[in-house]
């Protein structure tokens, strides 16, 4: 493994108290905001994400394959239906929510049903030499943003909303792994609970050896990862009744957890 030439911290912090020492409020200044995106489109369109993350010099970026869950009435609007989806995600800075949304909307062609939904989740920490990466290029992406996508002004003739990406955290994903199999059962139950649809990425457990004991219960190696994403209002009732059917000590042995999102963006939306 190639060496550094210089000694860095392994983690850096995004966010520190309002009490921090004054060299780390001055260092705060310099260091990007950092966003994850996340974007669950039809599988036939994650080479047009792909190309559009090319081309606005996205540094990286990852994409599985997954299967819709929700209920026909919604599909249109989310695009999460019962078809092959891709879910797409990348670290990037705040300043290019704008940049990135636009681009893929019109690639998507935004006027269509099914486009696709998009989410941002904040990030609390990441690795040093990472950090360095993006704080790099931190001032060229400033101005850039400013020059193409503040108020009317225009790129590629559609107009910027320019609007302030900081949002209250109005909406939650919930992410639950379980058993292979069980995830039909534990949409049935997020949907009484009052969950619109999901996304189900197979997944597979790395053990050191034989099966995991958790909690004195053997963990299947097949697993399934669920993405749910919801409203905050909605979060606890749904967290709570599918804690109760596929949880830790049910046959799905379920390991729930949720995440802030701080927006939410249907692709097909102006």
């Amino acid at each position: 493994m190639a060496k550094l030439p210089f000694k860095l911290p392994a983690f850096s912090f995004l966010t520190e108290g309002k009490n921090a020492p004054p060299q780390k409020a001055k260092a705060r200044k310099t260091i990007p905001r950092l966003k994850m995106f996340f974007f669950i489109v039809d599988w036939d369109k994650a080479e047009t994400i792909s190309k559009v993350f090319e081309e606005e010099h996205v540094r990286f970026h990852f994409i599985s394959k997954g299967k819709g869950t929700a209920r026909s009435e919604i599909q249109d609007l989310l695009g999460i239906g019962t078809t092959d989806k891709a879910v797409i995600f990348c670290v990037e800075q705040e300043v290019l929510v704008q940049v990135l949304l636009k681009e893929v909307r019109k690639k998507l062609g935004f006027h269509k049903p099914g486009a696709g939904i998009a989410f941002i989740i904040p990030l609390s920490g990441i690795n040093t030499p990472l950090m360095r990466v993006f704080k790099e290029s931190i001032h060229k992406n400033e101005k850039i943003t400013q020059d193409e996508y503040s108020p009317g002004k225009t790129k590629g003739g559609t107009m910027a909303s320019g609007k302030n990406t900081a949002s209250a955290i109005n909406n939650d994903l919930i992410i639950a792994v379980i058993n292979h199999g069980f995830s039909e059962e534990f949409m049935n139950v997020a949907r009484e609970a009052g969950a619109t649809g999901g996304t189900v990425v197979h997944a597979r457990g790395l053990t050191h050896e034989g099966p995991v004991k958790f909690f004195g219960i053997s963990v299947q190696e097949e697993r399934e990862v669920v993405l749910v994403l919801t409203s905050r209002e909605r979060k606890l009732a749904i967290m709570e009744a599918v804690s109760n059917s596929c949880g830790i000590t049910t046959k799905a042995e379920g390991l729930i957890f949720s995440l802030p999102v701080e927006n939410v963006m249907g692709l097909n939306l102006e």
